[in-house]
């Protein structure tokens, strides 16, 4: 749903508009999730009566709340964190920086949120009642939208272009088109529209990535070079094509964080899992199992806010960059963090499937739940970097015209991790099933994570190999500072620029 929603903002909706519809959107199955708790024709069985299943009126209302949370969530989630960063001009040195710690104030908030809801929300779930805990996140959300609103006066606003996916396919049509025209040996001969009449975004410098690409902007001796003239499914300009080639490049980082999201995903599954068999008695007080997930957040916080305060000063300092180190970088310690991740938590597993074996009849209930504080806090460490560089790279390294899709595009690999995720401990459970036993038994002390989570740690140490091959050749978005040619930087990290 993101990736429909963030094409939607911007090509035709705009992204307040967006964020406005999508929140009444969220809020409307909110209220529909409280009213199939609390009124009496709604509610899953009739009080007093042994419930088999639940009614078909019950049915109805529960998966349309749920449904019209997911589409919120799909223009809200890409939409509001682009409109956010949309309030800072890129051409205005201060202010490109304060957006730079946009991002990672953004996922301070983030995870504040997330703090609270995994804490008060879950507290509220299991010792009132659903309905209650939906009546709090509904108010929640009401109030986010009127904070919302109230700020609609000091805005600022980006028009919709139309549908971004037009010009990449102009792109296509004309090089291939062009395919036997010689390349010219100077990148200047190439067809550029003038900054006077490019009406909306930013002209982007050439590059020498997919040459293949440039010859849809070689202008031939029976094309107008004029803009009102020119058939844009023969000619394109030197900034649609290099956006074009933006696209591409992003492709193989895309697919290079999928192992980090796999990860990632374990976190909020067989790690909670883990916790349900551990002592979570703290000082007479039940921790409830989705809570022991605050430990990420907390982790997420201490590494967001350590770095934003204390690592970006040293390091811009210490690099002359503006950013400190560049995007890729940001996440590449993340995922080794990822791989840490994966190594303790084989280790706490092993430790826990060794005192099952010592005390069948207890299991694992003599160990505290707070032996699985490393793996969660270092998974917190690592999404820090990880997950706050993928938002600013999938924002800043797509074309302006596309930003709300950028965003998008970061959701959707965590949401393919996912998927990912679930075939593999498919295929993982029939082959070791095929080979002395399968890995994931009826229950966790039947089963053997430790191995599965080794797995992981290799994949993803692997992985990280790849990445950084593909992150030390790949090229940066090249913005014109000025009409001047000289004004582009021929490097990889533009931020150097400041």
């Amino acid at each position: 749903m993101p990736l429909l929603g963030g094409f939607l903002a911007d090509a035709y909706l705009g992204r307040y508009s967006t964020v406005f519809i999508s929140v009444i959107i969220y809020l409307l199955g909110l209220i529909l999730l409280t009213l199939s708790w609390f009124v009496p024709s709604l509610k899953a069985c009739e009080p007093g009566h042994l419930c088999q299943e639940p009614r078909k009126a019950h049915e109805v209302v529960f998966f349309l709340a749920i449904y019209l949370i997911s589409i919120g969530t799909g223009g809200h989630k890409p939409s509001l964190e682009s409109f956010g960063a949309d309030q800072f001009d890129e051409d205005h040195p201060q202010e490109r920086k304060m957006k730079m710690s946009f991002f990672n104030w953004w996922n301070f908030g983030l995870c504040c949120g997330l703090l609270l809801s995994v804490t008060v929300v879950v507290y509220v779930q299991d010792h009132v009642n659903w309905g209650a805990a939906d009546i709090l996140l509904a108010a929640v959300m009401a109030m986010s939208l009127v904070i919302f609103i109230i700020g609609r006066p000091f805005y600022r606003y980006r028009l919709p272009t139309g549908s971004p996916l037009t010009p990449m396919l102009q792109v296509l049509v004309a090089a291939i088109a062009k395919r036997n025209l010689p390349h010219p040996s100077d990148p200047s001969e190439l067809y550029e529209v003038s900054k006077p009449e490019k009406a909306q975004g930013r002209l982007l410098c050439h590059t020498s990535n997919l040459k293949f690409l440039d010859k849809a902007a070689i202008v031939e001796g029976n094309e107008s070079s004029t803009e009102k003239q020119i058939n844009l499914w023969r000619l394109a300009s030197v900034t649609k094509v290099e956006e074009m080639k933006l696209i591409l490049n992003i492709i193989p980082i895309w697919l290079a964080t999928l192992p980090f999201g796999i990860c990632v995903a374990q976190s909020a599954t067989f790690f909670i899992k883990q916790g349900t068999t551990l002592n979570r008695n703290v000082g007479g007080f039940l921790i409830p199992p989705a809570s022991i997930y605050a430990l990420a957040a907390i982790g997420m916080i201490i590494s967001v806010t350590l770095y934003e305060k204390v690592l970006v000063p040293i390091l811009r300092h210490t690099t002359g960059s503006e950013r400190g180190i560049n995007i890729l970088q940001r996440i590449g310690i993340g995922m080794l963090f990822s791989v840490a991740t994966m190594v303790a938590a084989a280790m706490v597993e092993h430790r826990r499937l060794a005192v099952v074996r010592q005390n069948p009849l207890t299991g694992s209930m003599s160990m505290s739940v707070f032996w699985l504080a490393p793996q969660f806090l270092i998974v917190g460490f690592g999404d820090g970097f990880t997950l706050v560089g993928l938002q600013e790279y999938f924002y800043d390294q797509v074309p302006d015209s596309m930003r709300s899709l950028g965003i998008a595009l970061y959701l959707s690999v965590i949401g393919a991790a996912n998927f990912l995720s679930s075939l593999m401990i498919t295929a993982v459970d029939r082959l070791t099933e095929q080979h002395g036993g399968s890995w994931f038994g009826k229950d966790l002390n039947s089963s053997r994570l430790d191995k599965f989570y080794w797995l992981l740690a290799g994949m993803a140490a692997v992985n990280l190999i790849v990445y950084t091959l593909l992150a030390r050749r790949y090229t940066y978005k090249n913005v014109q500072r000025s009409v001047a040619v000289a004004d582009c930087y021929q490097g990889n990290d533009p931020s150097t620029l400041a």
